[in-house]
């Protein structure tokens, strides 16, 4: 559930809050108002492309936050696996502070990328705006729409085919490669044979580039270093040309030690004291060694340089690491030993082709035969969602249709939704009979019928009422209330039928403040929003009898809902 959002510098908005309800929440204002504004908001908090000249002008930045509560172990989970540290009572803080040149997006106080951003709205809100309406004309939207209807029994199966789909890709592209002249065939296996013994020959060692560029850097700066250690040396360890740090410490633990018998917090003192120089002791026998060690000759120097740059030939030439390299070295192999025995090879790849098809159409037809019982049952509650939205003469059907020959990583099915909205009429495609009002209508149904198996819980219509009146108007109004038993939903409409339906109403308008134009959006009481439902009904003037009008539809919306 969303509980909040807040607006700071963004457009028109100086700085709003807005608290929403369970149930229906109701957007209404004048044309121009800023509605969108606000619906865009939500967006770019939830990772939309952040256009800087948003920013109002005159200000550094504009920051959006939305404050959602987990309503379910769905939702609790993901954030658990995302290891984002949720509240104690479950909620979730998603801002975004967008500043010329880039923006800084945050959950719950930590950073977060732009795909992070869009898995998490995912499973917390629902956004249907006016371009919902055309994707419904595309075929794989349809696809989609259904997939997410079966999700909960199709996904362990589209795992399953990715794996052998993506085998069986592999093993097409491996037998692409066995239809070569002999000739080409044994210029290939000459180069291989030539490239496998120029990897092996070197005995790569993984993490050797690592020791020897190491190695390589101390012997090339040997110089300075040496001059460095010998005056770390004079100043810690004992010589006989000055005091250093070793002859301090010493006699500072004579001195102490003449004294501790006084007091026993000065034992405490020396024994701190005693440590000191004893850590000193081990670190000087520490630097004496690595100075020893230091000693290299010409001979051994030339060996590391060679060796190296063997190393860095072969990493430029079959790979960035030596791990690369020798993976390189394994796949060479693999190929030459394929190109000595050509035609075996090729056998055991169309024996294993046919293996791996025959396991990839198994998966499929799994999946379809899912698709043709849920899309069936699917088509059943869409045509009753249809009937309730005034489609009373609709057909609807989910056409599946399969072809072996059209294999993909999610399945052999073309899916298109064919609706008849008129007695008489035959199923046509949906691209072919609906027009604007009918999209928003049918995308509708749709909603509320998917929204009944998946795990988010608010749903945001912006402008759900496109191209409807009427007694369509009243349907679609009764279907939005019907959905917010269950779910919480946010609308922006410009409908009296629907806003009349609101559990909590909001009004957007636009005013001056100090000499600037600013979108202000605020609730309204119930006498309030009788007088915003007179004006959706009767325009600017507010007479009696819109304010009747108004009444008694907020009277049959609540009756609608059981109030």
């Amino acid at each position: 559930m969303l509980y909040s959002l807040h607006v700071k510098n963004l457009a028109l908005i100086k700085e709003q809050e807005i608290e929403f309800s369970k149930g229906l929440n109701i957007l209404t204002g004048e044309t121009g108002a800023g509605k969108s504004v606000i619906i865009g908001s939500i967006n770019l908090a939830l990772g939309a492309k952040a256009d800087p000249s948003l920013i109002r002008t005159g200000e550094e930045y504009a920051l959006v936050e939305l404050v959602f509560g987990l309503e379910n172990d769905y939702q609790k989970n993901f954030f658990k696996d995302m290891e984002i540290p949720v509240e104690e009572d479950d909620t979730v803080v998603i801002q975004r502070k967008i500043m010329p040149g880039r923006s800084v997006s945050k959950v719950c106080g930590e950073n977060v990328t732009s795909r992070q951003l869009k898995e998490i709205s995912n499973v917390l809100i629902n956004i249907h705006g006016q371009n919902d309406h055309q994707e419904l004309l595309q075929k794989k939207k349809h696809l989609e729409i259904l997939d997410d209807y079966c999700a909960a029994s199709l996904s362990p199966l589209f795992d399953e085919l990715s794996t052998s789909y993506k085998r069986l890709k592999e093993i097409e592209s491996e037998l692409s490669k066995t239809n070569i002249d002999e000739d080409k065939r044994l210029r290939e296996q000459e180069l291989l044979e030539y490239e496998i013994n120029e990897i092996t020959e070197a005995n790569l060692v993984e993490g050797e580039d690592e020791k020897l560029e190491n190695s390589y850097r101390r012997m090339t700066n040997s110089r300075k270093i040496s001059e460095a250690l010998s005056t770390v040396t004079n100043m810690t360890a004992s010589c006989d040309d000055n005091e250093s740090a070793s002859d301090m410490i010493g006699r500072a633990a004579r001195e102490l030690s003449s004294v501790s018998g006084f007091d026993e917090e000065l034992g405490s003192l020396l024994d701190q004291l005693t440590d000191i120089d004893n850590l000193l002791s081990d670190f000087n026998h520490s630097l004496s060694g690595y100075i020893k060690d230091l000693e290299f000759d010409d001979e051994e120097f030339k060996e590391t340089e060679d060796r190296l740059n063997l190393v860095n030939h072969l990493k430029d030439k079959y790979g960035a690491t030596i791990e690369a390299v020798l993976k390189s070295l394994e796949d060479k192999e693999k190929r030459f030993e394929a190109l000595s025995d050509l035609d075996s090879y090729k056998n055991k790849l169309s024996a294993e082709y046919d293996k791996t098809r025959k396991e990839v159409l198994n998966t499929c037809k799994e999946i379809s035969d899912i698709r043709q019982k849920e899309g069936k049952v699917l088509q059943e509650k869409l045509k009753e969602a249809l009937v309730d939205l005034n489609f009373l003469d609709v057909k609807f059907e989910i056409a599946i249709n399969s072809d072996e020959n059209n294999l993909s990583s999610r399945g052999y099915d073309d899916v298109e939704f064919m609706i008849s909205t008129n007695p008489g009429e035959a199923l046509r495609p949906l691209d072919q009979i609906a027009s604007g009002g009918e999209l928003s209508r049918i995308m509708l149904a749709l909603k509320s019928v998917i929204a009944d198996r998946d795990d988010i819980s608010t749903l945001i219509f912006d402008e759900i009422d496109a191209g409807i009146s009427g007694k369509t108007a009243w349907k679609v109004s009764q279907k939005l209330g019907q959905l917010a038993n269950e779910h919480q939903i946010i609308c922006i409409t410009h409908l009296p039928q629907i806003a009349a339906m609101a559990d909590t109403h909001f009004m957007i308008e636009k005013g001056v403040d100090d000499g600037r134009t600013v979108t202000s959006i605020y609730g309204l009481d119930d006498d309030s929003s009788i007088k915003e439902l007179s004006r959706l009904l009767g325009g600017e003037v507010v007479t009696d009898a819109t304010i009747t009008n108004a009444l008694e539809m907020r009277k049959m919306a609540l009756e609608s809902k059981g109030a």
